[in-house]
Formats: C-alpha cells, structure tokens, sequence
C-alpha cells in the first residue's frame, strides 16, 4: 500500500529485455536502506526488489507489467517516481494507492500557466465512470486531484513543488502516464454492478 506522495525520483540505469519480461535497474538515493522483496512503487506500479548493487535497484518486470504501464518506454536516466510502502502510523498525505496500475493513457497537453502547470490526459471509456471531479487519481505515483473532468480527457493542476521533484518535468505531449483510479471508487462500482445483477 502506498500513498501517492513521491518519496523520490529515481533515474533509471538499464532497461534490458529477457526472456520473461525486463531487468529494471533504477538508481536511487535509498537503494541501500531497501531489503530483497520490499515493495517500491515504480512510477506508480508496485514492484519488487530483487537485487541491489551500488546504489541501484533492480526488479523484474513481467510481460504483463510491461503490456500495462509505461515502464517499457524507460530509457536510460529516464527519470521515475518512488515511493517505498506505507508503514502503519505513517501520515497519508494524499490517497490509499494499491500500486496496481489500470491503464496508460496519453498526455494531450502539459502547459505552464503562471507558476503552474496544467495537465490533461486522455481518459480511457471504460474507467470513466470511476472518476469524480476533485476527486483522487494517481497518475505515474503521484497522488493528485481531479480539477477538471470531461467525458475523453482529465485535467490536473500542477504545483511548482510536485513538477520539480517527480518526473513530471520531463514529460510532454504524447507521453504515456501510469493511471490508477480511486480504490474506493473501484469497490462501490463493483458492488454497485452486483447489486444489479
């Protein structure tokens, strides 16, 4: 379980294809506090930790990981956002976050505006219904409030401080982003369609 706060942005070492996925290694200021099978949140998607050496983290990404969040589009010193798990009594500065990234969708625009940014995002049809506006996304790891919402798209405000410490600042129209929508949300809609049946 996770919150969406960044912790940190990483900087990815290697990318390397093998026969069940991906090698992932990510450079990170913490890598030598982690233990082998902690849970890091990788721009948004949970991962595992398999080996660390000098500084980096590796974890192994299966085809599916790969097929459904944008960690297949790393390159390297592509920088990525971590976040290590939450521990109980830890404060929840922005959402509950599985790590269970839903879908990619594509940035539409990613503007300055004053000392903010504005970002809008594609919003894929069949998760529509779990987005409320000013309500919680996750986009890349990031926890953060739904300022506008159309039937195709999403918008987001973007702070000085969350551009400069998560990898926002290196994305640009036509980037992919992680999405994982609200898990409360996701549960009422599942009992919601139950009750239905």
């Amino acid at each position: 379980m996770f919150t969406g706060i960044v912790e940190e942005c990483g900087s990815v070492k290697e990318l390397r294809p093998i026969a069940t996925g991906a090698e992932l290694w990510v450079s990170s200021s913490f890598a030598s506090e982690v233990e082998l099978g902690e849970s890091v949140a990788v721009n948004g998607a949970c991962l595992t930790v398999t080996e660390v050496v000098d500084e980096a983290m590796r974890f192994d990404l299966l085809h599916e990981t790969l097929r459904l969040t944008n960690l297949g589009d790393c390159a390297p010193d592509s920088p990525v956002n971590l976040e290590r798990s939450l521990r109980i009594g830890d404060r929840l500065s922005g959402h509950f976050v599985q790590g269970h990234v839903d879908a990619c969708a594509e940035v539409i625009e990613y503007s300055q505006s004053g000392q903010d940014h504005q970002l809008v995002v594609s919003l894929p049809s069949e998760f529509a219904h779990l987005m409320v506006h000013k309500g919680s996304i996750c986009v890349n790891g990031i926890s953060l409030t739904v300022a506008e919402l159309e039937k195709d798209r999403f918008t987001l405000w973007i702070i000085p401080h969350t551009h400069e410490v998560t990898s926002l600042s290196a994305i640009q129209k036509g980037s992919r982003v992680n999405l994982e929508f609200d898990l409360l949300a996701k549960h009422i809609a599942r009992i919601t369609e139950q009750a239905a049946q």
